[in-house]
Formats: C-alpha cells, sequence, structure tokens
C-alpha cells in the first residue's frame, strides 16, 4: 500500500472504532504517558487539538494543568511550517483551513529550544518509531532540528508492520502503547553513553 492509501484506510478504522473500546484504550495510554519518565521529566508538553477520530487530547492537557506543566499547540504557516504556542483555557482559538482549531495568529511561538516533550500525532507507527501522519509534512520539517523527545500515543489499530521511511521522515524515540512503551534504538544507544 502507499502512504496515501494507508492514510485512507487507518482514518476509515479509527472513525468505525467502538467508542467505549476507544476510550478505554486511550485510558490505559494515558496511564502509561503520565506514569513514564518522559512526562514526569518535561515541563513543556506540545500536543494537537485532537479531531474526534484520534485519540482524545484534551485529558492530556488537563493533567499537565494539573500538575504546573505548560501545553503548547501547534500553529500552520505558510511554507509548510509551523511552530508551537503557549495554551492555556483562556487562550484565543482559530480553526485553521485543514478544519483543526490552533492558536491565533496573533501569539508569539515559543522557541523550540524550550519544547522538552513532543506527543507527534499520526495514522500508523512502525515498530522502528516511523509514522506516517496527514500528508503535510508539517512535523517532519518541524523535528528535524528538533533536539528534545518525541513520542506517540498508538491505538493497537494503529500499529503496522515495518515500511520503507523516505528520506525526510523523523523516526520519533518512543511509542506508547496500551502494552508497552517501545523505545527507539537511538534513545537506547543515548542513555547507554
Amino acid at each position: 500500500m502507499t502512504k496515501e492509501e494507508i492514510r485512507k484506510t487507518k482514518i476509515t478504522l479509527m472513525k468505525e472504532l467502538n467508542t467505549i473500546e476507544k476510550e478505554a484504550e486511550e485510558h490505559q495510554l494515558y496511564t502509561r504517558l503520565f506514569e513514564s519518565e518522559y512526562w514526569k521529566k518535561a515541563d513543556s508538553i506540545a500536543m494537537t487539538m485532537s479531531q474526534d477520530f484520534e485519540i482524545n487530547t484534551q485529558p492530556i492537557m488537563e493533567e499537565a494543568w494539573k500538575n504546573h506543566k505548560k501545553v503548547l499547540l501547534p500553529r500552520a504557516k505558510k511554507g509548510r511550517v509551523m511552530d508551537f504556542v503557549l495554551y492555556t483555557p483562556e487562550t484565543v482559538l482559530e480553526r485553521s483551513s485543514f478544519g483543526i482549531l490552533e492558536p491565533s495568529a496573533h501569539l508569539p511561538a515559543v522557541e523550540k529550544e524550550d519544547i522538552d516533550l513532543i506527543i507527534v500525532p499520526g495514522l500508523a507507527y512502525s515498530q522502528d518509531g516511523y509514522r506516517i501522519g496527514f500528508g503535510g509534512g508539517y512535523y517532519d520539517r518541524f523535528l528535524a532540528d528538533y533536539n528534545g523527545l518525541k513520542i506517540s500515543l498508538v491505538l493497537k489499530i494503529q500499529q503496522m508492520d515495518e515500511w520503507t521511511p523516505e528520506s525526510f521522515d523523523i523516526p520519533l524515540d518512543a511509542l506508547i502503547t496500551k502494552d508497552r512503551i517501545i523505545i527507539s534504538q537511538e534513545l537506547r544507544e543515548q542513555n547507554n553513553e
């Protein structure tokens, strides 16, 4: 299957998920995330405002605020690039051309080096930490020179066998599934130095 075929298939499957089963699996993902060292060590956490069929990020935001962590949301810009903006319950959001809520254009961006952890959205994930996103390339461009931690929460239905990543695809540091945390080889090697 091509990446576009994988995207369409995964979106369809995710939209068809039983709500009760999806929420139960999400709860397992949240628990594993909140117990992880990635979460505990991060003061600023970037994530998206989720769409209905995606993993619900609202409970993650609420837990972050409860633990006095900064929540950051992405904002798409011209040239298929993005930045992140501090998000609080009072932050003004606007609907982007993609139909996604994002911070208002007049708000200041957070410096890339001030982001401790990014919870990267996606549709499909390989066991070696590669992801297939929504096809815009925004995250791959942003992550190309990002030095903080990059993780994803992954529903069982999003897990796939390996595929051949493209040269611009950026592997994640870890995937959190309901059963375990899959740590990338690169992060393992850094931790052993």
